[in-house]
């Protein structure tokens, strides 16, 4: 792991936290489910591009699939 991987990995964890603080609080089931996924990905992806790529999909599912 380099410091770019760990780097990446807080920040989409940062922004998985949000997410799955809002989903809980209005009962948003896309925000929750990406707020876990975006909390626990970058444990199985190393490649730095690939992590930008998935983490921003992820960030852009709720949008997408609103209640």
């Amino acid at each position: 792991m380099d410091s770019a991987t760990l780097f990446l990995g807080l920040l989409f964890g940062s922004f998985g936290v949000g997410y799955f603080i809002y989903g809980k609080r209005q009962s948003n089931w896309a925000a929750l489910a990406v707020g876990i996924g975006l909390c626990v990905f970058p444990y199985f992806v190393t490649n730095i591009w690939l992590m930008v790529a998935v983490g921003i999909i992820l960030m852009a599912l709720p949008f997408f699939f609103r209640d």
